[in-house]
């Protein structure tokens, strides 16, 4: 597949940044795109580096974008940078002026792992008039909506995102999923989680959280943890999700 490594200014963001971009090698366009989004501790390059992604897709006819979104959680920070706006609006409309895209919410899906899982899920929820669908990938999908640990050094820097009284606010996965139901405006989610994975209880009550509302969605368990051997593995099926 043609690869592209994608400078340019953001100005939600008011700094340079960067994507990973895959062109497919088969079909015609225009192409549905996956935005895939990175973890809290990388960066763009990371799914290129640690995963087959590139071999996965080979023969789908879609386009691929991995962008930066720094530490940020995929969301307008209250005191930082607006990943949210950056991501979900700025590199959307940039990706369907320079590529040969289905620029509509038919031909955009989103998925990424762990903070990158929350992020898919935000943003799909915070635009779906822009996502089809979503799927995390062990994704943190307490952020937003649980009581801080204030023994982890972390919180001091999430708090800055998520800002005061946040609970119901436009990071809470809870609250977002609510407002969709009640507006009808759902995107088709899928969420999966590792048996050994940390965040696996997060997960599971966000699942229940769903359930309990007769909120639509897929949801599993797989054997593994944290890893990118997990992460791998299951890129696999949220492709067989995204891509019917």
């Amino acid at each position: 597949m043609a690869f592209l490594d994608y400078h340019y200014f953001s100005n939600a963001l008011g700094k340079q940044t960067a994507a990973y971009v895959l062109l497919p090698e088969v079909g015609e366009g225009p192409f549905p795109v996956l935005y895939l989004l990175h973890g809290l501790s990388d960066n763009h390059t990371i799914w290129l580096r640690r995963t087959a992604i590139e071999r996965y897709v080979a023969n789908l006819p879609v386009i691929v974008v991995m962008p930066d979104g720094g530490r940020g959680f995929y969301a307008d920070a209250a005191a930082g940078y607006a990943y949210g706006k950056a991501i979900g609006e700025e590199l959307v409309d940039r990706i369907d002026k320079t590529f040969p895209t289905q620029a509509s919410r038919a031909g955009r899906v989103i998925a990424g792992l762990s903070m990158g899982g929350y992020g898919a899920v935000r943003l799909a929820l915070a635009y779906p008039e822009r996502f089809r669908a979503a799927h995390s990938l062990s994704g943190a999908m307490g952020f937003g909506h649980k009581d801080p640990n204030w023994e982890d050094p972390r919180t001091s820097e999430f708090a800055r995102v998520v800002g005061e009284g946040y609970k119901g606010g436009p990071c809470d996965l809870y609250a977002l999923a609510q407002t969709n139901q009640a507006a009808g405006t759902l995107p088709e989610l899928r969420i999966d989680c590792g048996t050994e994975d940390f965040l696996l209880e997060d997960n599971r009550a966000f699942n229940a959280f769903l359930t309990e509302h007769g909120i639509l969605h897929e949801y599993e368990e797989f054997p593994g943890a944290h890893t990118w051997e997990y992460w791998d593995t299951h890129i696999q099926d949220a492709l067989t999700f995204l891509f019917p």
